[in-house]
């Protein structure tokens, strides 16, 4: 099967010369960097939900004043209102140094490696495997979107 049979459009074909183990290398860095992503995707959750609940501790204080317990509402306003999760940081200045740090080379890596060893091309594993488990000609195994 020529290079270009291999893939379902010539944007995911691999380019001449590029051997089997590198395309496989190349998509497992790609699986790699989705996962980062869906990473990601689980800071901003806590983050996100961190936040939420040290807002929330302002209604506590209060419903602690009302009952009577300022011993404990002083603890909760004193100790952890606005505590920082990490020394020194708020998960918004972990986010930050996630994002400029390990998931921008990362990233970065990933696209040179896609550069240097496969013309920028993207999923060219993937294409290939749809490529080789669809049935040409049945409903839902359409190549691309215009075929």
């Amino acid at each position: 099967m020529g290079h270009s049979s291999r893939s379902v459009d010539q944007d995911h074909s691999r380019p001449d010369g590029v051997d089997d183990t590198t395309i496989e290398a190349l998509g497992e860095l790609s699986k790699a960097l989705e996962i980062i992503h869906r990473v990601r995707g689980h800071l901003y959750s806590a983050h996100q939900l961190v936040g939420t609940a040290d807002l929330t501790l302002d209604r506590v204080v209060q419903l602690l004043r009302e009952a009577g317990h300022d011993a404990v509402a002083d603890r909760v306003e004193n100790e952890l209102l606005g505590r920082n999760v990490l020394p020194g940081r708020w998960t918004f200045q972990i986010m930050e140094e996630f994002d400029d740090g390990y998931y921008a080379a990362f990233q970065e890596i990933e696209r040179y490696a896609r550069e240097t060893l496969a013309a920028g091309r993207r999923h060219i594993y993937e294409a290939e495997m749809k490529q080789r488990r669809r049935t040409p000609g049945e409903p839902g195994h359409d190549a691309t979107p215009q075929s």
